[in-house]
């Protein structure tokens, strides 16, 4: 709920409920699997709204032969001459299938019109036909879910930083992600057009606060658990089989391969 800013969720707290949640999240996947359901989760936000840290936290167990992430990157020359959702048409899944979008179709809604990469055209036809594609993959039987992490501008400014003076994290920063910081006021306003054009019934919107990310995490995947009639699937029997009697193999000299180095030993 938003409102008074609640206080950071404890580390212990997080990981314990957040261990019952991807087991819960297993579950879902094979009853995804065994029905032949096919389940879309789009997420979406401003730039360090803790978008991809979620992402991987639903996906961290998960068999990526059923799970898998889309993140696309920017469209090619080709691409450009498509329809515009043509290109994430080819990503959806297929019978037992998951597919976890880090950004969407509405890259145009959010991105391609504050920064003009897109004309407005383009964009007014966006918001007229993206309701009516997401009825289709609705009528079509495909669960649709969409989340909005919101972030603060002051939270957002924070993480900034912290990716600019971090080298494991520096490669999440771009030039484009500084510039949101300038046009933050052009982002909120896109945003809120974009949801009075695409809250519809069949695919609402849900909005994540994400100033905190343990919580936002937490809240998300118990979100999204909740909105899905998923059971427990019984695993098939499985039993170790005996190992066979030797045959007389005899494994070659170990000085005839070549090994790596033992690293961990120095340390």
């Amino acid at each position: 709920m938003a409102g008074k800013k609640a206080a950071k969720l404890p580390r212990k707290a997080y990981e314990k409920e957040l261990l019952r949640q991807q087991t819960e999240l297993v579950k879902l996947q094979e009853w995804v699997r065994a029905q032949d359901a096919r389940l879309v989760v789009v997420f979406e936000g401003r730039d360090a709204a803790g978008k991809g840290g979620t992402i991987k936290r639903v996906a961290e167990h998960l068999n990526p032969r059923v799970a898998r992430i889309a993140a696309l990157p920017k469209p090619t020359e080709r691409e450009r001459t498509q329809w515009y959702f043509q290109r994430y048409v080819e990503h959806l899944p297929a019978a037992g299938e998951i597919v976890l979008f880090d950004r969407s179709w509405y890259n145009r809604a959010g991105v391609e019109h504050v920064m003009g990469f897109c004309t407005k055209e383009e964009y007014q036809l966006f918001l007229r036909q993206c309701p009516i594609f997401e009825r289709m993959l609705v009528e079509d039987g495909i669960l649709l879910r969409k989340y909005w992490f919101s972030v603060s501008d002051r939270e957002q400014q924070e993480r900034f930083r912290r990716r600019l003076e971090d080298p494991l994290r520096r490669w999440k920063l771009s030039p484009m992600d500084l510039e949101s910081i300038t046009r933050w006021e052009a982002y909120s306003r896109a945003k809120d057009e974009m949801l009075v054009h695409t809250d519809i019934s069949e695919a609402p919107w849900y909005v994540v606060e994400s100033d905190d990310k343990r919580r936002a995490r937490l809240n998300m995947i118990a979100h999204l658990l909740g909105s899905l009639p998923y059971h427990e699937v019984p695993p098939p029997v499985l039993k170790l089989p005996a190992r066979p009697a030797s045959t007389g193999y005899v494994r070659p000299p170990r000085d005839l391969q070549t090994y790596v180095p033992d690293h961990a030993a120095g340390l």
